[in-house]
């Protein structure tokens, strides 16, 4: 799947194309409105750029240190190269564990990993607790949307999930009557599930604990219920000490929602009395993208989306016109390093206005990352034939100076038939701007031409005034 084609195929539906526009760009309003709210704001996002890259430099210390206070607070800490040892790792607990029901609160780990597919092939039952996550598994369908996985449907088709498989009334929309269905669905598979399983949003090297943040409480609720606690999470995740937490605490929520914090921060530390916990830290290409000098940055990310709700190119073509299980400006930088072919399309989904950038919390220069990822695949030959081909054209007009002018001149002629026609990709979906009268080399010539400004008529930007004596 390419990006352009899956893109067109969400843009058939302009009304749910312009919603989905307008529903994200209110969520990236509310951030600018909360951000506006804290005078320390860049400071926080500076403190954080700092504090992340400090610890990818130190990285492999960090993990060594966590993981020995993790083990000295009685959590048994394991380690996966990829995903398919880390499903190996979580299925040989559960089946330890006689496990047939997990709970599971929302781990982007564990799409990225496929966890999902490969305990139900052995039988175990997955229940994801988010309700977004549960919406869109009731669907059987991956999240769009990393923090907010089934923002792409409105309440009527809720509803009508709802209906086909929790039994509700045909026809309900209203928010608070199908939030009171999902509750009361989930609280069921709570008090039966034999083990919970969540992801970590930040792990502490100097404590060995870790914090998962919800706006719902079903980790919680899965982790306190359950005699057995896994939690999943990526090497880059962790931060050196305790008091760092307030700094990405204060930035996660308010890019993330507009929201002052997480509901939820919870805060574990070891199992409780009677309580199993297992840590798995997995690298799964992690390792190989810190070693890249130009993107190991992308590492920093605190998975907020902010980069998603601001960008043009994902607000208007929606997550599924994305080939890998992050959309959005951050997926395609993290894409390309799993496997460059298969997601080649990605990095080219971006204007390069450098907004993903701007409101980046910890500061990762998102769309100088794409710019580069672009170089590096077009340099392995994986750009369409057509595009390789129209570059080097266009290499070869601009070379020639008669030829680009003639060229300029062709174009300022033929813009309205491209407008018309709908030739070029782009006019399929909106109009080329109104193409100048004239070339910017012949406004140049007759600006240069007129005559010039008399000296005397000059504005002097010193003050006249009698010569100071030295």
């Amino acid at each position: 799947m390419n990006h352009p084609s899956a893109a067109r195929d969400f843009l058939r539906d302009p009304e749910r194309a312009a919603w989905h526009d307008q529903t994200l760009w209110m969520v990236r309003s509310k951030r600018d409105r909360m951000a506006a709210r804290v005078p320390e704001w860049e400071q926080l996002r500076e403190a954080a750029s700092q504090i992340k890259k400090h610890t990818l430099a130190h990285l492999a210390d960090y993990l060594e240190e966590f993981a020995d206070k993790a083990e000295a607070n009685g959590i048994h800490v394991h380690w996966a190269a990829d995903g398919d040892e880390h499903n190996r790792i979580v299925h040989s607990i559960l089946k330890r564990h006689h496990v047939n029901k997990l709970v599971k609160s929302k781990s982007m780990l564990t799409e990225e990993c496929h966890l999902n597919p490969y305990l139900q092939q052995h039988g175990i039952e997955v229940i994801d607790t988010d309700l977004g996550e549960r919406i869109v598994q009731l669907q059987q369908k991956s999240p769009s949307h990393i923090v907010m996985p089934a923002i792409h449907l409105k309440r009527a088709e809720v509803g009508e999930v709802f209906h086909e498989h929790l039994g509700t009334s045909a026809g309900l929309d209203d928010a608070q009557q199908l939030t009171e269905a999902a509750r009361q669905h989930l609280r069921s598979h709570f008090l039966t599930a034999d083990a919970a399983l969540t992801g970590v949003n930040f792990a502490v090297a100097e404590t060995g604990g870790f914090v998962v943040c919800t706006n719902e409480g079903n980790a919680d609720m899965g982790a306190h219920l359950a005699p057995v606690h896994i939690a999943c999470m990526g090497i880059e995740k962790i931060i050196p000490k305790q008091k760092d937490l307030g700094v990405f605490l204060r930035l996660l929520a308010r890019s993330a929602t507009g929201q002052p914090s997480t509901v939820f921060s919870s805060h574990f530390l070891k199992p409780r009395l009677g309580q199993e916990m297992h840590l798995v830290l997995v690298d799964n290409g992690r390792s190989r993208q810190l070693a890249r000098p130009d993107f190991h940055q992308s590492l920093a990310c605190i998975r907020c989306a902010a980069c998603f709700n601001t960008c043009p190119v994902y607000r208007r073509s929606g997550g599924y016109s994305y080939s890998y299980f992050i959309a959005g400006p951050i997926g395609s930088i993290l894409a390309p390093n799993v496997d460059k072919a298969a997601h080649s399309s990605m990095p080219f989904a971006s204007t390069l206005c450098g907004s993903c950038s701007n409101v980046c919390p910890v500061k990762i220069d998102i769309h100088t990352q794409l710019l580069k990822w672009r170089q590096e695949i077009s340099q392995a030959g994986l750009q369409p034939a057509w595009k390789t081909l129209s570059m080097q054209v266009m290499a070869w007009i601009i070379q020639r100076p008669l030829l680009f002018r003639f060229s300029g001149w062709l174009a300022r002629k033929g813009l309205p038939l491209a407008n018309l026609l709908k030739l070029d990709p782009w006019t399929q979906h909106r109009d080329l701007p109104e193409p100048p009268q004239e070339s910017f080399r012949h406004w140049y010539n007759n600006q240069s031409n007129k005559t010039p400004v008399n000296s005397e008529n000059r504005v002097n930007p010193v003050p006249k005034g009698p010569t100071p004596t030295p």
